[in-house]
């Protein structure tokens, strides 16, 4: 009953109002969110509009703009063709602070774990793998069907040399244990220039949750993007377009 009172309550959820710029601090997912998802992750490229959108975006919330997604650090410079400073990787495991600076909080995963996992890619084509150090991804949009032998696999290498499993929309993460999107948006929060603004966390996949939750725990909110599912976030926008164009309204002077 209660799931379903929550799957009743998001469907009413409403499009966010405007970003206060003078007040708001945003955090945003990338796939799905700002960027469309591909059948391969490496298919998405850079988007010189987007990039446009991404550094008015941050200047005028005064450099309270950061990106916090599963993604290599590498691979999200990549995507966001430079147009975000801040930025949390494999999930919050790396993260660069608006001022540069870069933070690994973890080793990259044991040596075993790692071959069984490229073993695994090896065997069905049709999956990619992602290595991201600190964390492998197992995308299985080609081939749905291995879904249930990536997770399977995963968790038995979770349990044996005690990593930390996230699943997403069908990828599975084996990450080391260590920050999560929320202890990345916490992180962010406590240092310049996010410290005293309102957080305001936009992504679209289960794991975003802890970061709708966290911006939720420091006095903000969450948005969510896509299809309507019970969640924590208090807004709703129906795709990675009606994202961008929120945006854009949000940097639209009032009428």
């Amino acid at each position: 009953m209660a799931s379903a009172l929550a799957a009743s309550s998001h469907r009413l959820l409403q499009a966010p109002p405007p970003l206060q710029l003078g007040a708001a601090a945003l955090f945003a997912d990338l796939d799905g969110t700002l960027a469309p998802i591909r059948e391969r992750p490496d298919e998405v490229g850079p988007d010189a509009a987007r990039a446009d959108l991404l550094r008015r975006l941050g200047g005028a919330l005064g450099g309270r703009l950061a990106v916090i997604s599963g993604r290599g650090l590498a691979d999200l410079d990549r995507v966001l063709g430079g147009g975000v400073s801040a930025v949390a990787a494999a999930h919050g495991l790396i993260r660069r602070s608006a001022g540069g600076e870069v933070m690994a909080t973890a080793p990259a995963l044991p040596g075993p774990a790692r071959a069984a996992l490229l073993a695994l890619g090896r065997a069905n084509p049709a999956l990619l793998v992602e290595d991201k150090g600190p964390a492998i991804a197992l995308h299985y949009r080609a081939a749905p069907q291995a879904g249930p032998v990536c997770e399977a696999e995963a968790q038995r290498l979770a349990a044996r040399f005690d990593l930390s499993l996230q699943k997403g929309r069908m990828v599975v993460d084996l990450r080391a244990r260590g920050p999560s999107k929320a202890d990345a948006v916490a992180s962010f929060m406590a240092e310049p220039p996010f410290a005293g603004a309102t957080p305001v966390f936009l992504g679209d996949d289960l794991t975003d949750e802890d970061g709708f939750a966290a911006a939720q725990r420091l006095g903000g909110y969450g948005v969510v993007v896509g299809p309507r599912r019970p969640t924590a976030a208090r807004y709703a926008l129906d795709d990675v377009t009606a994202t961008l164009a929120w945006l854009e309204r949000s940097l639209a002077p009032p009428r």
